[in-house]
């Protein structure tokens, strides 16, 4: 029987993986983005990632918090201060991608922030963010068709 090697996760879902780090580090210990962009580069393998891609959302994604943050607001079922951290930085990314990387399909934007949630967070954290993501794909769905 043959046995199959895992597949390599591809640049791009390493580099969400390393900004949704790098975005938890940011909202808990409120260190500047240099000191964590130069910690993940010297200190984490960074060896198959989408280097460009990792900064565009470590740096990008802060800027854009409170816009991200409102347009996720009205879809939650909770106050936003309620989101674990893990979940509110795979949110932001996922809210990133729908709102700025039209490049990228939507459901590789949901899918990816799933499966970010099955990876860092709580242990039903997936569902809910492949609602919000959902919910926050056909607002987009709407924009792009006009």
């Amino acid at each position: 029987m043959a046995q199959h090697k895992p597949r390599k996760p591809n640049p791009r879902t390493l580099a969400r993986q390393r900004a949704l780090q790098g975005l938890y580090q940011w909202r808990m210990g409120s260190q500047p983005l240099g000191l964590i962009e130069q910690q993940f580069f010297e200190e984490e393998d960074m060896q198959g990632v989408d280097s460009e891609y990792f900064l565009q959302l470590l740096h990008q994604i802060p800027k854009q918090a409170k816009e991200l943050d409102a347009i996720l607001e009205p879809l939650l079922d909770r106050d936003l201060t309620r989101l674990d951290p893990v979940e509110h930085a795979a949110l932001h990314i996922g809210l990133y991608e729908l709102q700025s990387c039209l490049d990228v399909p939507w459901k590789v934007v949901i899918n990816e922030a799933v499966e970010l949630a099955k990876r860092f967070g709580a242990e039903q954290s997936h569902k809910y963010i492949n609602g919000i993501l959902d919910k926050a794909a056909a607002q987009r769905a709407d924009r792009v068709k006009r």
